[in-house]
């Protein structure tokens, strides 16, 4: 084998669970430096977002929830659903999925997406809002093969200016 795929965990290895309160510095960190590792780190993302730091705390929210990825008992990535403020009722945001590099590829983000999308149905939502950047371009590719559709234009009121693309999937 390469020195890529000996690196990758088997996705087998990864647990998977909600979020505790002592994640919140690990996911600030995966969020983070995902966003500048693709140039994404700007004004108007989560990068900027008090709430990056607290995620924990936000996701005590009725109707939300935050899974945590991890690899050997440390976080390595994440993803979750908020009922974002301004969303119709019956629509929910898919919000901060990001993986650490050594475990993208190996469909964990796949994994995370579809555990989201079975809450949000669990949940009584009919559909499942998110927004992106160009920048993230490999997530739009996932995003597209779960079914949602670009927007013309932002839902709700998430304050995430820098967010360009925007993207519902009918549940």
């Amino acid at each position: 084998m390469n020195k890529i795929s000996d690196s990758h965990p088997n996705v087998k290895e990864i647990q998977i669970r909600t979020i505790k309160e002592k994640d919140n510095a690990p996911l600030a960190h995966v969020i983070r430096s995902t966003l500048k590792e693709f140039g994404a780190n700007h004004p108007g993302t989560v990068y900027y977002d008090n709430a990056t730091d607290f995620l924990f705390q936000s996701f005590q929210t009725s109707r939300s929830v935050y899974y945590v990825a991890l690899l050997h008992d440390e976080p390595v990535g994440g993803g979750g659903i908020f009922p974002s403020p301004g969303l119709p009722g019956n629509t929910c945001e898919l919000v901060k999925m990001y993986l650490l590099p050594h475990v993208r590829g190996i469909g964990l983000g796949k994994l995370l997406i579809g555990k989201c999308l079975d809450f949000a149905k669990e949940n009584g939502y009919e559909y499942v809002y998110l927004e992106t950047m160009p920048e993230l371009k490999q997530a739009l590719k996932t995003y597209e093969k779960f079914g949602f559709t670009h927007l013309p234009h932002a839902m709700g009121n998430t304050g995430h200016f820098g967010c360009s693309l925007w993207m519902l999937k009918q549940l």
